[in-house]
């Protein structure tokens, strides 16, 4: 015979009030450009970056990475990796090198992170905090995309306005941006994926700057650039090196590694197909 219960004895089963502890709340982190690498013509530009990020998440989210500064700082510093360009970031979590982009000439900035409301409606909320003055609504596109997945969404995000009576080319990124990525090892393939499908043939670039926050498992790290060569489609090469306060003061292993920060481009290559 089935269990009958009155109303009042479902409440056995609801969870008090403060069972659950309450999610923490939004940090935000000041982030300064160089002045010595903001052009005249852009002394209105905002010079200190304030970046809100969600209060927890469990793709780590919440960190504003030593790597993402220092992408912001070398955008800064080679503003023809952007300038008229399409720029595409994976993971972007605070979004500062996206919005560097947008302030150095990008033609078009696509920015994504894993497709969840939280952590896209805070990358729009970093848009609208620091370029609220430049407009470019038009320029910024963010997006929820899954590394590895159909890259149509990404490429349409781009895509130049087709007139009905001619075709146009197809459109691509000229650089996409990885910022303290590639420790997830498994996801090695999936992000060279996305890499390889969304760049131009012989024109794309990707820049790629981590931390080996775990020194033990450094050559997994690097793992990720053998991977790039393997098939001859990426030339690779290191291009930056920093110290930094490492991310993580507590952790374990040699502190000069957890404090360094690495950089590398990576150029997309034509495959001979008569020599495969």
């Amino acid at each position: 015979m089935a269990l009958e219960l009155e109303d009042h004895d479902l409440s056995l089963f609801k969870e008090p009030e403060e069972f659950r502890p309450p999610s923490p709340k939004p940090t935000f982190e000041k982030f300064e450009r160089k002045a010595a690498h903001i052009s005249s013509e852009n002394t209105n530009d905002p010079q200190i970056f304030n970046i809100r990020l969600v209060g927890f998440h469990p793709l780590w989210a919440h960190q504003l990475w030593n790597a993402s500064k220092c992408v912001a700082w070398y955008l800064d510093e080679h503003k023809d990796l952007v300038s008229n360009k399409n720029v595409l970031e994976l993971g972007a979590g605070g979004a500062l090198p996206s919005l560097i982009s947008f302030l150095n000439g990008a033609k078009k900035v696509v920015i994504t992170d894993y497709p969840d409301e939280k952590l896209i409606e805070n990358i729009k909320y970093n848009m609208k905090l620091n370029l609220s003055s430049k407009g470019g609504c038009d320029i910024v596109k963010v997006l929820g995309y899954i590394w590895g997945n159909n890259t149509g969404p990404l490429l349409d995000a781009i895509a130049s306005q087709q007139n009905s009576q001619s075709m146009t080319k197809r459109s691509y990124y000229d650089l996409i941006i990885l910022s303290d990525l590639i420790f997830n090892h498994s996801q090695h393939s999936a992000l060279l994926k996305t890499c390889e499908e969304c760049l131009d043939i012989e024109n794309g670039q990707v820049l790629v700057f981590f931390t080996h926050h775990r020194p033990s498992l450094a050559h997994k790290d690097l793992e990720f650039f053998e991977k790039a060569k393997a098939n001859g489609l990426f030339r690779v090469e290191k291009i930056f090196e920093t110290v930094m306060k490492p991310m993580f003061e507590k952790d374990s292993g040699c502190d000069i590694i957890r404090s360094t920060i690495h950089g590398y481009i990576m150029t997309r290559q034509k495959i001979n197909n008569d020599l495969v």
